[in-house]
């Protein structure tokens, strides 16, 4: 029985990434989002590249009730049942500081919204007693940044949940893998300055794929990102609050 990737945030750059190289590997895809026209063709690239099972489905982490049917759909499925998600968002930090309700928006997305479909989608893997989550967070969920600590902290967040959800379901049998990204060529992070170590997406998917091959609790993709923060996670409070990073 193959595998088959329920895949949050589907028009992402590096989801739609991931779903080709899954379709390849002969796993299905069940890609979900808001925008369903490209959801659609990118469900018709991953058939035409092999994927068994390549459907789309609206999901939106602000709204719950577009869960139930994608849980449902899930129930049906044969086989392995794994999920990754991909779901984000990163208004600039000047916006949210302007209008603090932007905060809710960005807790939805990046943690709040994912963590509720998993929870709701944990027994039915526990069931199964195999399958992979993939959670995208970030290195800015590391240490809040003056750039960025909105999102920082949705993401450390998610992260924490992932850990804890790690916990709990490896003991079914079912691995979560914690990903932290650094800069990615990304609609995310175009018209940034000051990117350093900027990675094409490509370049992440292949580290995801051999982060769940051997079963990894956490990745740092490029791996310089994880030296990088060791470093800034031990810089001193006192310090680093003076800091332009």
């Amino acid at each position: 029985m193959s595998t088959t990737w329920i895949i949050l945030g589907g028009t992402s750059t590096i989801a739609r990434g991931f779903a080709r190289a899954a379709a390849e590997r002969g796993e299905g895809v069940i890609l979900a989002g808001r925008d369903m026209a490209d959801l659609e063709a990118t469900a018709t690239d991953c058939g035409l590249r092999g994927a068994p099972v390549a459907e789309a489905i609206p999901f939106d982490a602000r709204d719950a009730d577009t869960f139930t049917p994608i849980l449902e759909r899930s129930k049906a499925l044969d086989g392995t049942i794994s999920a990754a998600v991909f779901v984000g968002s990163m208004p600039p930090q000047d916006e949210i500081d302007e209008d603090p309700a932007l905060i809710n928006g960005v807790v939805a997305d990046s943690f709040t919204g994912p963590a509720t479909f998993l929870t709701a989608l944990a027994p039915e893997m526990e069931a199964r007693g195999k399958g992979t989550i993939v959670g995208v967070g970030s290195v800015a969920g590391d240490r809040g940044r003056l750039g960025n600590y909105v999102y920082g902290a949705a993401k450390a967040g998610f992260h924490t949940y992932l850990s804890g959800l790690r916990n709990k379901l490896g003991r079914a049998g079912v691995h979560v893998v914690t990903v932290k990204p650094g800069t990615v060529d990304t609609a995310m992070t175009w018209g940034l300055e000051k990117l350093p170590f900027l990675a094409p997406p490509e370049k992440v998917v292949a580290d995801i794929f051999k982060a769940v091959d051997k079963r990894k609790d956490t990745l740092y993709t490029p791996i310089i990102w994880w030296p990088v923060m060791t470093v800034i996670k031990l810089i001193p409070e006192r310090i680093f609050k003076k800091l332009e990073i």
